[in-house]
This record gives C-alpha cells, sequence and structure tokens, in this order.
C-alpha cells in the first residue's frame, strides 16, 4: 500500500488523481479548496484546506508516504518546507526554488546573470514615474507582466489589450496601488510568434521531457478577449507540434538544463517535481515566456492521460533524485482538450449556479471527463468563478481526438456556459504564420 496525497482540487488535480490511481497500491486522500466531485470519489478521505500548515499536519496525521502538489500558490508559499519538518517527501520544489515562478523578476535576472537563452529584452520597475518616463521613450511594442502570482491573468500586451501609452500607464498604476501581483512589475519587449509549454519531470539533476503542448489563453475564439488561465490545449501524436524545428525545441531543453543548474548554484537546492517553461517560437527562434512550477492546467490533461509508465514510480524516482528516460513513456496519441467555464471566467463570473453533466454520455463519445472548480453539494454540481469541466478527446491524430472534445461538449449543461470550439483547430493557418514570420529574417 502506498498513501499519497494531493494538494488541489481543480480539473489538473482530477487528472493527476486518475493518473495516480493507474497504481492499484495508492490509496490516494486529497487536501481540496473546493469539493471537486471527481477527486473526491477517487479518495479515502479528504479535508477541504488551503493553509499549508494545516495541510502538512494532516499529512503526518495520515501518515501519507509522499505529497503531490497541483497549484503553485502553496508551493510558492512553502508547502514542501513545511512538509520537509515532518520528513514528508513532495513531489513539488521548495520555495527557495519555486520562486521561479512565484516572482517573474527574480527569474530574469536568472537568466540574464547566468545567461540563460530565450531571454527577452526587460526593465523591472515599482515606481509609476519611472514606469511612464521609460515607456514614453521606449519604440517597440511592450508587454507589462506584475512580478507575483496573478492566476495567469495578470500579463497584458500591447495591441492585445491595450491600444494607447495611456491605457498601458492605467494598468501598471492598477498594478501599484492594489499591489497586483505585488505591486512591481516588467516591461517586456513583445514577441511574436507561436506559444508552446514545454514541461519536464526532474529530479533538480536531471529530466525527462513531456510531450509538447500548446495552450489557449485567450477567452474566445479567435485568441479574442481577456486572459484566462487556459480555455483549453492540444498535443499532437509525435509529441511535437507542427509549427516548431527541432531548433526550437533544443533551445527549451538548454533553458530547462540551465535554468536547473542556476538555481542549484543561487540556492544549493535541487528543484524536484514539474518544471513548465512556457515559450515562444517566434523569428529567432526559441524565446522564454515565464516559467511554471508545477504541471500547465489545461496542459497536465493532455499529457498524463497518455502516460504509459506508472506515475507513482516516476515520482519516486524525482523524490529519490534518480530519474531517467527509461522511467518515463508517453503513448503516441493525439490529446485535444476543451474546458467548459461560466460566461465571464476570468473577467467577471457569474454567481455559481447548478450545472448538470452526463457522464455517461461523455464516455459513449470517448471522451475523458475532468472536473475543475466546482463544488459539490447534496448531488449537485455548481459552479464557482473559475472553469467548471475539462473534456478531453485522444486519438490516433489531432482531427479525431479535437472531434471528440467537441462531441462530448453536449452532454455539459447550464444556462451560463460555454466553451471555446476552435481549440485543436486551424493548425494550418499557426504553420502558414510562422512560415511567413520566418520568411522575412
Amino acid at each position: 500500500m502506498i498513501k499519497v496525497l494531493l494538494v488541489g482540487s481543480g480539473g489538473r488535480e482530477h487528472a493527476i488523481a486518475t493518473a495516480l490511481k493507474r497504481n492499484e497500491e495508492v490509496k490516494l486522500y486529497a487536501a481540496m479548496f473546493n469539493k471537486n466531485p471527481g477527486i473526491k470519489r477517487l479518495c479515502e478521505g479528504y479535508i477541504i484546506e488551503k493553509d499549508i500548515k494545516k495541510i502538512a499536519e494532516y499529512a503526518k496525521n495520515i501518515s501519507v508516504d509522499f505529497v503531490i502538489v497541483g497549484p503553485e500558490d502553496p508551493l510558492v508559499h512553502g508547502i514542501a518546507n513545511e512538509l520537509e519538518k515532518f520528513d514528508i517527501p513532495c513531489v513539488g520544489p521548495k520555495k527557495e526554488v519555486a520562486i521561479i515562478e512565484g516572482e517573474k523578476i527574480f527569474a530574469r535576472r536568472l537568466m540574464k546573470k547566468y545567461n540563460i537563452p530565450g531571454i527577452v529584452e526587460f526593465k523591472e520597475f515599482d515606481n509609476y514615474e519611472e514606469a511612464e518616463k521609460y515607456l514614453r521613450s521606449y519604440n517597440k511594442e511592450f508587454a507589462i507582466k506584475p512580478s507575483g502570482l496573478t492566476g495567469g491573468k495578470g500579463v497584458k500586451v500591447f495591441g492585445d489589450h491595450f491600444k494607447t501609452i495611456e491605457e498601458a500607464l492605467d494598468y501598471i498604476r492598477q498594478i501599484i496601488e492594489r499591489k497586483i501581483g505585488g505591486g512591481r512589475f516588467l516591461i517586456e519587449e513583445k514577441i511574436i510568434g507561436e506559444e508552446f509549454s514545454f514541461q519536464v519531470f526532474t529530479d533538480g539533476k536531471n529530466f525527462v521531457e513531456m510531450p509538447i503542448v500548446q495552450d489557449y489563453k485567450r477567452a474566445l475564439e479567435g485568441d479574442k478577449g481577456w486572459n484566462t488561465g487556459g480555455m483549453g490545449s492540444y498535443s499532437c501524436e509525435n509529441h511535437s507540434l507542427p509549427f516548431l524545428e527541432e531548433r526550437d525545441i533544443e533551445t527549451a531543453r538548454e533553458i530547462v538544463k540551465k535554468t536547473l543548474e542556476a538555481l542549484y548554484k543561487e540556492t544549493g537546492i535541487h528543484y524536484k517535481g514539474i518544471l513548465y517553461a512556457q515559450c515562444m517560437a517566434d523569428k529567432y527562434g526559441t524565446r522564454l515566456i515565464e516559467f511554471n512550477c508545477r504541471f500547465g492546467d489545461p496542459e497536465a490533461m493532455n499529457v498524463l492521460p497518455i502516460l504509459e509508465s506508472d506515475f507513482v514510480e516516476i515520482c519516486y524516482k524525482i523524490i529519490e533524485g534518480n530519474l531517467s528516460k527509461k522511467h518515463v513513456k508517453f503513448k503516441n496519441l493525439a490529446t485535444c482538450c476543451k474546458y467548459v467555464a461560466p460566461i465571464g471566467y476570468g473577467l467577471n463570473p457569474p454567481k455559481p449556479f447548478e450545472v448538470t453533466i452526463d457522464e455517461e454520455g461523455i464516455k459513449r463519445e470517448g471522451a475523458l471527463l475532468f472536473y475543475a472548480s466546482v463544488n459539490e453539494e447534496n448531488g449537485k454540481i455548481f459552479t464557482t468563478t473559475s472553469r467548471t469541466v475539462a473534456l478531453v478527446g485522444i486519438g490516433e491524430n489531432l482531427e479525431i481526438a479535437e472531434k471528440i472534445a467537441e462531441n462530448s461538449t453536449k452532454y455539459v449543461k447550464g444556462e451560463k456556459l460555454y466553451h471555446r470550439r476552435d481549440i485543436g483547430r486551424n493548425i494550418e493557418e499557426k504553420i502558414k504564420r510562422m512560415k511567413e514570420l520566418r520568411k522575412r529574417i
């Protein structure tokens, strides 16, 4: 018997729980932030708790063998450090190295200091007047990034989220006054290209990459609207993406390798868990947008269902510090994940409302269902302010996977729900855009 505690309660965590439970020896427990019915039914026991000290106490009291953490917030605030006090291993980095996501300014400084490839032109600020002076003399398009955690919704880009310097300065004023992401921020050059998610398992010395995924951050079809935590994602059967060249992937590998080395040099602590480099393939190659100290959400739902290896064994190899490629194998299948969310998610979501989910109908379509930010009350499912459920299609190619995911959306019903139908479609347009972009060099 292997006792595992999972921290978190979204779609990503439901996917983690499902992967863990493929090992029949696992007895799963959860520390959730809301009552996710999908995770609950896989567990021997659970608590509804956010306080990392109380979660560590719970882990000690039920004598777990290890803890795996889904979301970034507990990691950045030191849950791995709290668990270490009780000699409980954690699949997730300590706060000293989780800062790679927790502070974007730290990440950029690290890249500059250690000459890590993929860096962009940046300048850091915490003062309105200095930022205004810099922006008014800046002759390129730019992005504004709060340094601390903002749930994937803090980055705003010139031309997409604001059209004038005055609008950008108004956002800077909000960052400072409301202490968004801690009130410190970066102004970076705007990168144009195609994003991709490069995720790895790592024991701090060795890393093994997962299939590359592309996430759709914008709320509306055609990549319009505001930023969200992610409306869906896809991966291809060859574990790459059709607009990427081998040099793009090789640079992403080099970014991860040098970052792990740099973190150890800076802190003396090995980064253990999942490291996710959010990259952009632009006209010159690969640029690093930001790091994440955990699985992507939704990207976890693309990679974990096609993981052939025992996820529990991978977790132990990460903890023990002897991870290698022989421990990790993925099926050569394409995936497509579509999130169903309340209208206004990421901007101005409605109050919680009931949704009905026909699990048997979804199963008949051949899709996987992952419950996300919902609450179960008296056998009924209610939305929260975030995403409701994720539907994942898996197939021999992306066209098949996308159809399975799309066809299953009709089995999720609620008066104020929506999803992006274009996720996993129009890939030829992305290939064409990248070819055009790289012709201009």
